[in-house]
């Protein structure tokens, strides 16, 4: 191998070791906003595990573990998808189902709370005044 070609080689590899260091820093973040997201609707049971996070800009998760009185292990994982003509939501991997207008409310109360009590703290040093449409659109 000449010359050119070990440079090439370490620069796919110092490539490489960024973007695995981006991937691991976007999952460590993520992980730190569910578990934040989770506790925004009260004390969470011992036990238990809630996760609330925005996956991306259109997709927003609720997930929540726990076991039974028998001590059967138990969860729901429900989804949101954000699109142009409503909200669709789909439970434990089920079909979509547009959301009513109560559910609506509670979502966007719930993404209302998440960016006031997880995204500000989290990242509000780094975030421009135009941080969501949902601040804009008020």
């Amino acid at each position: 191998m000449g010359m050119l070609g070990f440079d090439k080689l370490l620069s796919n590899r110092k490539r490489m070791r960024q973007q695995t260091t981006q991937a691991s820093i976007y999952q460590t973040m993520l992980r730190r906003e569910a578990e934040m997201g989770g506790k925004l609707f009260g004390p969470i049971p011992k036990g238990h595990r809630r996760e609330f996070f925005c996956l991306n800009e259109s997709t927003w998760v609720w997930h929540e573990e726990w076991k039974d009185k028998s001590g059967q292990y138990k969860h729901r994982t429900t989804r949101y998808d954000v699109r142009p003509n409503g909200v669709l939501k789909a439970q434990d991997g089920l079909g979509y189902q547009q959301l009513n207008r109560d559910e609506a409310v509670n979502l966007y109360r719930a993404v209302e709370l998440y960016r006031d009590r997880v995204l500000v703290p989290l990242y509000g040093h780094v975030m421009n005044s135009g941080i969501t449409t949902l601040q804009k659109t008020k």
